[in-house]
């Protein structure tokens, strides 16, 4: 079992060029002996965005807190805290913030993933 504060997990830097004041945290996967998934929080500062992308596993979003938004099918979406979200293997999407606070969710992928 592990127990821990997600601020505790390495912060690095969202990969892709497109991105802009974007992290993220491996706060549970393969190196906790997670098998089946594995579990990513990110964070987005203000006039912050991720790159655009599409990839051939689904994931699952909770936003925790913040005002954002998910591109999805050339339109924005609004999300705010509560907000969840699936994206199904091979949809393209994006996310930024649109508030003035850091926007901060929760990404879920299956194990042999990326993880971050």
């Amino acid at each position: 079992m592990k127990i821990m504060h997600y601020s505790e997990a390495e912060e690095k830097k969202y990969p892709g060029e497109q991105a802009k004041g974007s992290t993220g945290r491996v706060v549970i996967g393969q190196a906790d002996g997670a098998g089946k998934f594995c579990m990513r929080v990110f964070e987005i500062a203000k006039e912050g965005i991720t790159g655009k992308h599409a990839h051939q596993w689904e994931h699952e979003v909770f936003v925790h807190s913040g005002k954002g938004a998910i591109l999805r099918e050339g339109k924005w979406d609004p999300l705010s805290t509560g907000s969840v979200v699936f994206i199904p293997g091979n949809e393209e999407h994006q996310l930024k913030n649109t508030g003035d606070s850091p926007f901060i969710f929760v990404c879920v992928i299956p194990s042999g993933a990326p993880e971050l």
